[in-house]
């Protein structure tokens, strides 16, 4: 009874219970389940040991990495009923918005471990070849050695990823972004990276600090669906580029995760091929074209690309 009372005790914790719903999918180390479940390193690390005393969750070390995983007898059923009971009580919450939410970015772990070109082809023991040093952010980084030096603003940079990346290739980058919290972290993270070439601006998509006529190309990755006013983030976004210049959008397609705009701030569930066009005609840009940028089986988000250019002075 001891035993039973201190894992009712155990299980009676909301956090503890997603880690194990995690854990059934794929075994994660402790930065991607900090990832996943949205909570601090710290807690998820001591909620992974109290888990694994209970010999719920084993840990496995691969390299310099820890990886957790659910203890075989739980699901083997050496541990009673147990597991059949909690799996039903997944299921019957599986629509609820926090674990969505977990879903979401556990699938968006997984597409960063695939993208990694961690294996491909046919050939080891488990059926594919390892690729030592392929990824998409070396693709990436090759490609922009293609293009010119340009004067490039990233709109609504959060944490200065994609700013950090476009510096290396730009001769100059502004970056704007509403939050003061999160232009220090982007800032820092520039720092840490050597970028000199990037100044950090505090503004709002639908009003920016930037001159009119300054831009050769303005990004709007994952930022327009935050903006207030579409239409009038692309007004802005369309007078700071110089004639010629290029405005690039990645954002998503129509979707129906309404969760996102409590967890993430969305105020748009995503953008039509249709409505992008139109969004990007009316905005005055011509060359306009929208594609599909990224799609997954089962992922309720799907990412969709626009681009357009600025209409030459007339003479």
């Amino acid at each position: 009874m001891k035993q039973a009372s201190a894992l009712y005790r155990l299980l009676g914790d909301e956090a503890r219970l997603r880690l194990l719903r995690v854990l059934d999918r794929d075994r994660f180390n402790v930065k991607e389940l900090t990832g996943i479940l949205g909570l601090a390193q710290s807690g998820v690390s001591r909620h992974l040991g109290l888990l694994k005393e209970a010999d719920l969750v084993v840990e496995d070390r691969d390299g310099a990495y820890s990886y957790y995983r659910l203890a075989p007898s739980l699901r083997d059923q050496e541990r009673g009923p147990l597991w059949p009971l909690l799996e039903a009580q997944f299921n019957s919450e599986s629509s609820s918005g926090t674990l969505k939410a977990d879903e979401a970015r556990l699938q968006e772990v997984l597409r960063l471990r695939r993208e990694n070109f961690e294996h491909v082809g046919p050939d080891t023991r488990d059926g594919r070849q390892l690729v030592p040093g392929r990824s998409w952010a070396a693709w990436s980084r090759a490609l922009g050695l293609l293009l010119p030096p340009l004067d490039v603003a990233d709109l609504g940079c959060g944490e200065g990823y994609l700013t950090v990346e476009t510096a290396r290739w730009a001769r100059q980058v502004t970056a704007v972004d509403r939050s003061t919290g999160v232009l220090a972290r982007a800032k820092a993270l520039a720092a840490r990276k050597k970028c000199s070439n990037i100044t950090w601006k505090k503004g709002e998509l639908e009003k920016l600090p930037i001159d009119s006529h300054s831009m050769d190309v303005a990004l709007l990755s994952q930022a327009l669906h935050h903006a207030a006013e579409p239409s009038q983030a692309l007004d802005e976004a369309v007078r700071i580029l110089k004639p010629g210049g290029r405005l690039l959008i990645l954002d998503l397609r129509p979707h129906d995760e309404t969760w996102v705009r409590d967890k993430l701030g969305d105020r748009w569930f995503g953008f039509s091929d249709e409505q992008l066009t139109a969004l990007l005609t009316r905005a005055g840009l011509t060359d306009v074209r929208v594609t599909i940028g990224a799609r997954r089986t089962n992922d309720p988000f799907a990412v969709v690309l626009a681009v357009g250019t600025k209409r030459l002075r007339k003479k």
